[in-house]
Formats: C-alpha cells, structure tokens, sequence
C-alpha cells in the first residue's frame, strides 16, 4: 500500500498512438513531506501522515508550526493519514514525489464530492417521478412516509435533504500517465470534487497487483521542434549580447 495527495485540476483527453481517446483527470501532486510517523506501541495502529502545499507561517498558528517543526518542514495546508502502509518504509521528515506511481498501476483515488445544496428524492435517490398530467396532483413529491402499523416514519427513510459534499472513493482507476517535469498525474476517468480540491491517490485495495498494460501516448515534441527551439535560443542571446556590446560602445 502507497498513495500520495495531489490536488485535482480538471479533466482532459488524451489519444494513443493506436488512435484511442481516453478521458483522463488531472492531477497535480506537489512534493509530500511525512510529517508524522503512528505506530500500534504508541498511538494504536499503524499510519503514515502526509503534508502537502505549503503555507506561510503567518497564516498558520502555533500548533501547526510546531507539528510541521518536527519534522524539520514548512506548516502544510493539508494534512492526511494513510493507513495499512509499512511505516518501517518511512522516515520523519522524508520527502515523497510523484515518482511513487507508474503508468499502468491501478489506484482508488478519495476526495469530497461536489456539494448539491438541498435537493428532492429524484434527483438524491433516483426515486420516479408522478404522472405530469394536470389532473394528477402528484408529481415530484416524496410518496407514502411511512405504513399504517407503526404511525410515524420509518428510521432510514429517503427523504430531501443536503444532497453530496460527501467522502467519496472510485476504486481501480488506471494512472494513463506520470508527468515529472510538471508534476502531473493523469488518471483514467473521473474523480470525485470540483477543481482545485485534494484528493488522496492510494493503491487499489481490490486490484492493486494487477496493474494494467501502459499506453504510448501521442507526443507533439519531435527532434525537429526541439532543434528549431534551440535555434531561436541561440539566435536571441546574439542578439542580447549585440545589444549590449552596441550599448557599452557608445
């Protein structure tokens, strides 16, 4: 078991070099910092704390310094346990990168959902609507509350109210791509929250050592791209230093 936080940017698409689109979520994952270390001698189980983007110590306080002190960091915004991790594999203060995941590894990735507001039984648990006609008089409304028996409503029943902003997890996704130099994660599919929100990327617990085949992705930077790129370079430093020498000159 692993995972990393990252923060979710939005989805996009990617195509293959066999000519298949694939709907992928983007992910950035600044470097992770353990900053806490559980074990079962002293705290009761086992887990590993992971701190990620760092804020000023003027926006923080006391507490949250002293913590991020500890293990030698900056006070972090987020904070998070990752449990049934060999914490033997773990030391205060080690810095975790987006290098921990692979392309073709099978992962569950966890967040807050987008939050709906209050919404009715058929959109919040899928319930059918009444007939629309006119003479109806039952449309889009909760139904029978409960039976005769009992005389007041069931414990459990579905009923309006504040619909997501939830803890929600998609399990076996597939991480299409690990981009290092700009530290992005692009997973297979959707994940739950709106943009900007964290998200926790674990190991799958159902699929985990079954990783998939990775796929070659379509590169739009060719030898060609790069060389004219260095050209350009090049050329606009002779400029600058022309520039300079014309100006010490006079």
């Amino acid at each position: 078991m692993k995972g990393i936080l990252g923060k979710k940017i939005g989805m996009t698409q990617v195509f293959t070099k066999n000519g298949k689109l694939i709907p992928v979520t983007v992910i950035e994952v600044e470097p992770n910092v353990v900053t806490q270390i559980k074990t079962v001698e002293k705290d009761g189980y086992d887990a590993v704390q992971l701190g990620t983007i760092t804020v000023k110590e003027k926006s923080s306080n006391k507490a949250k310094i002293g913590h991020a002190k500890k293990a030698n960091t900056a006070p972090k915004r987020f904070l998070r346990e990752l449990r049934g991790v060999n914490v033997n594999d773990y030391t205060l203060g080690q810095v975790i990168n987006i290098d921990v995941f692979k392309e073709g590894e099978v992962v569950d990735v966890s967040g807050i959902s987008k939050g709906k507001g209050y919404q009715g039984v058929i959109k919040r648990w899928n319930q059918s609507r009444g007939p629309m006609g006119h003479g109806s008089q039952y449309h889009r409304g909760v139904g029978s509350l409960g039976t005769l028996l009992p005389m007041h409503v069931l414990k459990g029943k579905k009923m309006p109210g504040h619909m997501g902003s939830e803890a929600t997890t998609i399990q076996n996704l597939e991480v299409v791509s690990v981009d290092l130099e700009n530290n992005v994660i692009l997973v297979k599919g959707n994940v739950p929250g709106p943009k900007k929100s964290l998200v926790v990327i674990k190991t799958a617990v159902k699929k985990g050592d079954k990783n998939a085949t990775p796929v070659e992705l379509i590169t739009y930077v060719t030898e060609e791209n790069v060389e004219a790129e260095a050209t350009e370079a090049v050329e606009e430093t002779e400029v600058v230093e022309e520039t300079k020498e014309e100006n010490v000159g006079e």
